[in-house]
Formats: structure tokens, sequence, C-alpha cells
């Protein structure tokens, strides 16, 4: 069983015992939460495709944590001007186990 769910506008197959990694959420560790969007439903050979989502269906999980992601650097660079420029950024993300597909 798994199902295809939509977050942050990307799409994640998930199954149930899984671990992800999605963009933030509000919640600390061991909150409850619930996807409402989700795309498709695969149980067996039972197949259910939402135009665009499907009525009813649910995704569970709980938070398991709060984190940054690796530094990226960003650099810019201007030949003949001497000019440069380097940033660094943390994506913020929410690890989730999913529970339950229903």
């Amino acid at each position: 069983m798994f199902a295809v769910i939509e977050n942050g506008s990307k799409q994640y197959r998930v199954a149930p015992g899984q671990t992800i990694k999605i963009e933030k959420l509000e919640g600390k560790a061991g909150d409850a939460v619930t996807f409402d969007t989700v795309l498709l439903t695969v149980d067996g050979e039972n197949m259910k495709l939402g135009t665009p989502s499907v009525a009813g269906a649910q995704v569970t999980g709980k938070i398991v944590k709060q984190g940054k992601n690796d530094t990226v650097i960003v650099f810019k660079y201007s030949s003949k001007t001497r000019r440069r420029k380097k940033n660094g950024h943390r994506q913020p993300f929410t690890e989730v186990e999913i529970t339950g597909i229903k």
C-alpha cells in the first residue's frame, strides 16, 4: 500500500512506516500531522487516482524532528569589476514518519 501526497509544491510517494524529509511544518517532535492533498492511493490491485485529489483520503504521520539541511554556498562573481559576494543558505526541513493511509 502506498500513496502520493503533495506538500510545499512537491510530490512524495509514501508508505506506512516510511520516514521522509519535507519542507518545514509547524510543530514539535512527536506531534501528529495530517496530509489531506492525496493525489493517488494504491492498495494491492485497487488504485484511486484523484482529479486533482482523492476525495476522503488522508495520510497521517508524526513529526520525528525539525532541522536544517547542509549549507549551500551561493557565490556571485563579476569579472573585470573585482566584485565578489559569498553567501550561505541552510534550508529548514521537517522529518515525518508516515503512520497510516486512509
